[in-house]
């Protein structure tokens, strides 16, 4: 539970009961102007990221990391998104999208929006994050820089450590154009024969999988070089008795989605045969550095078969996502931000130390929630598995693994189990992007040791996040449920906000239960007693609960939807909110990374705020609250309202009905709306504008979501027992 609700609260609660119900209003609702594009609202979450890594007030290796992480995301999006709009351009498609866009001009918009964002991230580090690591000593400086002493032992390392392990591919008769992994860095290079005056062009790897992308000096250990730098001032040691007349950097982008065939016979089988196939997918983008010899320009895009807007030129260094290389530096600690350490869950400590709780008897007592990473996660979730595998009257186990780490703590659990005569089913997502070999890793290892491994409907992916426990109590048995909103990988728990419910409420226990006999057996689903699950009932259910809203503002009572998720593009629901704030229902959106809906529109959507919060903790948790009068309905779960996630996934949410629970949720909520600091509007013209604290002097302090929970959650434990951080 989260420190006592803040003023805000009561203030908002009057606020709702202002608002005069309204008539209905017939509109529109399908015009395009009324739809965000899907893409550019994506690009705009990495723009919220990017602003992080200009905030001077964030420490510096954080301001490092938020460069890291927009890398890797504009990475992730060419691979998957981008991909995609190129696949229906050749395809031929050209029926515009919800904003009325066709394929090809939201290629065109993106190419615009990414261009000065890629131009900004390369001023930011180049003029404001190298400069200030090197006052602090952390250097990043080009080859020519170095003394002359350094540059001879970096010459001794290059041919000792680096030289063994390039190959230069050059092309020509019989030697046709390589193959340009995906993701990897190169150096274009043209090469001359002095005797024969013939040109060629050659490609040199920049093997920055197995050595390091910023090689460190010998005396200077936080002083470093780039590779592919250090390569380039050695190339003639590669093609000896030629004249090296050009050279340049550059990096391709390739396709990386799949799709299983609903006809799959072996789920694993066509995952892997997909996996092998991504390595050879179509060139979606080139980032070539800025002032490439226009010969090697032209042979790179012509080899590639590339269109000129799908070269991107980059002013500085290529693949800033090595900057984790700079940001995982040991030391330095104050060029980062203060360490946090969750905490145990008041109702999940034992009342004597060295004990261990039971968490089974804490969850008869009622239903407890937890919220990473402020609350520890292996004193909960892995608890409650650890305990279940070891507890003799434990019958059966039932999970899903979507992401998970090597540290886990539930598979050795399931293992466990399953030596113990328990029955251990994981329902493991092979396709869950880009961790499809971890996973099936995993299932191999589960099925070795005895665990029954499912892997889900080849055209749905299993995105719930669930632990169902049947426990023989008297003569009958008990379900003991945790449903969370994020992943049971323990790494992530510490970087990512999410909520988790144990509860041993019988009916959704017995939903919970029926959902996983659906997704191991053969059965058809049907309406649940409680939770609301996708693809079948989910986007009916938040409809619903919608309506129902609207018919109460309609009758005088007090109404309010407020939200919180990774995603808001389902347009159902978006029509569905439309006609909400139509009736004059406030309604508050907490959406983090994607946003079709368009908020402040007269007439439509006046009663709707949309908020994104971006700061040190990615804000993962996904929570839809209704207020109706006296009845609040809050559901926490795995969906967001997004067609993918109500169509094509397993998805679940679940009412937390307990009070003092959902005044928790409400609470946080409240927090997220009020915080001014790491917060951003969304406004009706469809940009974002962060959020300004007034430093008035009398005004109020600034609001910070993540530090408050930080801060209440601390307290909260240094009250219980001021040994409980962990």
């Amino acid at each position: 539970m989260t420190p006592d609700p803040t003023p805000l609260t009561q203030e908002s609660i009057r606020a709702v009961e202002a608002v005069p119900p309204s008539p209905p209003v017939q509109e529109d609702l399908n015009a395009p102007e009324l739809y965000i594009n899907r893409e550019l609202s994506w690009v705009d979450f990495d723009d919220r990221v990017m602003q992080l890594a200009e905030d001077a007030s964030q420490p510096l290796l954080e301001r490092c990391k938020f460069a890291a992480i927009f890398s890797s995301n504009l990475d992730e999006f060419f691979m998957i998104r981008v991909a995609g709009l190129h696949d229906q351009v050749d395809a031929g498609i050209i029926a515009p999208k919800l904003d009325g866009r066709t394929p090809a001009e939201t290629i065109d918009a993106i190419r615009a929006k990414v261009d000065a964002l890629n131009t900004r991230q390369c001023r930011t580090v180049s003029h404001d994050l190298l400069p200030a690591l090197a006052e602090h000593g952390i250097r990043i400086v080009s080859v020519d820089d170095v003394s002359s002493d350094a540059r001879r032992a970096l010459d001794h390392r290059f041919r000792r450590q680096i030289f063994p392990v390039l190959t230069p591919l050059a092309v020509g008769l019989g030697r046709p154009f390589p193959y340009i992994s995906n993701l990897s860095l190169s150096l274009a290079v043209l090469v001359r024969d002095p005797v024969s005056g013939q040109t060629t062009f050659a490609r040199v790897k920049v093997p920055k999988e197995m050595l390091d992308r910023f090689t460190a000096l010998e005396d200077e250990p936080t002083t470093f070089v780039p590779l592919e730098e250090l390569i380039a001032a050695n190339l003639e040691s590669l093609f000896p008795g030629m004249e090296v007349t050009e050279h340049g950097v550059f990096r391709v982008t390739r396709d990386a989605d799949f799709e299983i065939s609903d006809e799959a016979d072996d789920l694993l089988t066509a995952v892997e045969d997909e996996l092998r196939r991504r390595r050879f997918g179509e060139v979606v983008r080139v980032e070539i550095e800025d002032g490439m010899a226009p010969a090697l320009r032209e042979a790179l895009t012509e080899a590639l078969e590339v269109e000129d807007r799908q070269v991107y030129e980059v002013s500085g260094l290529l693949d800033l996502t090595d900057l984790w290389q700079i940001v995982k530096l040991k030391g330095f600690h104050d060029l980062r931000d203060e360490p946090w350490s969750s905490v145990t869950q008041p109702r999940l400590r034992p009342e004597e130390h060295h004990a261990k709780v039971d968490i089974f008897a804490a969850m008869r007592q009622g239903d407890i929630l937890v919220h990473h990473p402020y609350d520890s996660f292996s004193s909960s979730v892995g608890r409650f598995v650890e305990q279940a595998a070891n507890d003799p009257d434990v019958l059966a186990i039932k999970l899903t693994i979507y992401r998970t780490s090597d540290d886990t703590p539930l598979i050795p659990a399931l293992i466990r189990a399953t030596e113990r005569g328990k029955q251990a089913v994981c329902l493991v997502e092979l396709k869950a992007r880009f961790d499809e070999r971890a996973n099936i890793e995993w299932a191999r290892k589960l099925e070795e040791t005895g665990v029954h491994v499912v892997y889900g409907h080849p055209a749905l992916k299993t995105h719930t996040k669930c632990i169902l426990v049947v426990r023989r109590e008297g003569d009958g048995v008990r379900h003991y449920l945790h449903v969370g909103t994020g992943n049971y990988h323990p790494k992530t728990a510490r970087l990512y906000t999410d909520f988790g419910l144990f509860t041993t409420d019988e009916r959704l226990g017995s939903d919970v239960a029926d959902m996983f006999n659906f997704l191991t057996g053969y059965a058809r689903p049907r309406r649940y007693r409680k939770a609301l699950v996708a693809p079948d009932h989910l986007r009916d259910g938040i409809v619903d609960e919608i309506e129902q809203t609207v018919a109460a503002h309609r009758e005088g009572k007090p109404a309010r939807i407020q939200m919180k998720m990774n995603s808001l593009v389902d347009r159902t629901c978006i029509k569905a909110l439309y006609r909400a704030s139509q009736a004059g229902v406030p309604i508050e959106l907490n959406i983090r990374g994607i946003c079709c809906l368009v908020p402040g529109v007269e007439g439509i959507s006046d009663n709707i705020r949309v908020v994104s919060i971006v700061g040190r903790f990615l804000e993962h948790s996904r929570v839809y609250a209704f207020q109706r009068g006296e009845e609040q309905r809050v559901y926490i779960g795995s969906a967001d309202l997004m067609p993918r996630n109500l169509d094509t996934r397993v998805e679940l949410l679940v009412p937390v009905e307990d009070e003092v629970l959902r005044d928790d949720l409400l609470d946080t909520l409240e927090r997220g709306f009020a915080d001014d600091t790491h917060s951003w509007d969304l406004g009706a013209d469809g940009t974002w504008t962060r959020r300004v604290h007034d430093d008035g002097v009398d005004g109020p302090e600034p609001r910070d979501l993540q530090r408050e929970l930080m801060l209440g959650h601390t307290a909260r434990a240094a009250e219980r027992d001021p040994a409980s951080t962990s």
